[in-house]
């Protein structure tokens, strides 16, 4: 990905969605032709000169500042997510160099592995920054039996959303669900452009998947810590689970997401009967309580 085009596009996109009024700017004449925000406009809410601007939405970082950074940040309305990812653009555009790094040995520590294990009520898996399902405790791979299904390994949750026809009866808001996949991986490709199977699973997604194509020509971003999700499992029915995403300091790059719901609920007991579907299937396909294959 060249970080150059990165940047005009994003900074591009964002200033398209604020209309004068709301960044509080007078409106002279009706023969605006620009749909958002005019450079100079974006510039002057900045407070630097248009020159600077320009060259910054055409892709030249260097020798930006954070004040500028943040400037734009405050004439844009970015939010965290944004701001972030503007950052990572700048950081990465400004290196002498693409970073070469060997590709990692994605391995999920035994620590980790055990402290999934020790939830057994409820769905737990680490993931990485494309989306792949590194490990999972055994409701969760019962949980995600439709993803681990798919003969790619590792798992991934984004080959999923896009390329299964099941991901639309599995999520209850599927659009709701790719968009906020497009923006994990949108953030993911900001703060490392040069991460190779990361670029070929954009690469996969934007061939085969319309829907992909569309929304990642939007350059939106997201930070995915916590929220709800309505799911639909096909052993144990309709499901409304809250969940926490939680960074691993020590593994960069990896990701634990846990699920739970409301004690007493439906859903509470949806998950007591998958605990018991999942061990009763781990008796008979033992690969459901093993860890998952480790990425390469």
């Amino acid at each position: 990905m060249q970080t150059g085009g990165e940047i005009k596009e994003f900074l591009t996109t964002r200033r398209a969605r604020i209309t004068p009024d709301q960044a509080g700017l007078p409106i002279y004449g009706s023969n605006r032709r620009v749909k958002g925000l005019r450079r100079e406009e974006v510039a002057m809410l900045a407070g630097i000169s248009v020159e600077y601007y320009t060259r910054l939405e055409r892709g030249t970082a260097r020798g930006v500042s954070e004040d500028v950074l943040e400037g734009i940040t405050r004439a844009l309305q970015l939010d965290e997510a944004e701001r972030t990812h503007l950052y990572d653009l700048v950081r990465t555009a400004q290196a002498n160099a693409p970073a070469r790094r060997k590709p990692a040995q994605e391995r999920v520590r035994p620590v980790v592995q055990q402290i999934l294990d020790a939830m057994v009520d409820t769905p737990a898996f680490v993931r990485n920054d494309r989306l792949d399902v590194l490990a999972s405790n055994r409701i969760g791979r019962a949980f995600y039996s439709d993803i681990y299904a798919d003969p790619i390994a590792p798992p991934n949750t984004a080959r999923f959303v896009f390329l299964s026809p099941k991901a639309i009866e599995f999520f209850g808001d599927w659009n709701k669900i790719a968009a906020d996949t497009v923006g994990i991986l949108r953030q993911s490709a900001g703060r490392d452009p040069y991460d190779k199977r990361l670029t070929d699973l954009i690469g996969e997604l934007s061939t085969r998947s319309d829907e992909f194509r569309v929304r990642w020509a939007a350059h939106d971003v997201n930070l995915h810590r916590t929220g709800v999700k309505q799911f639909h499992h096909s052993v144990v029915g309709a499901l409304t689970l809250s969940f926490e995403a939680l960074d691993l300091p020590s593994d960069a790059g990896q990701t634990m997401t846990v699920y739970t719901a409301e004690p007493a609920s439906p859903s509470h007991e949806a998950l007591g009967l998958l605990a018991s579907w999942a061990g009763t299937e781990a008796a008979v396909r033992p690969s459901l309580a093993a860890p998952a294959a480790e990425s390469q």
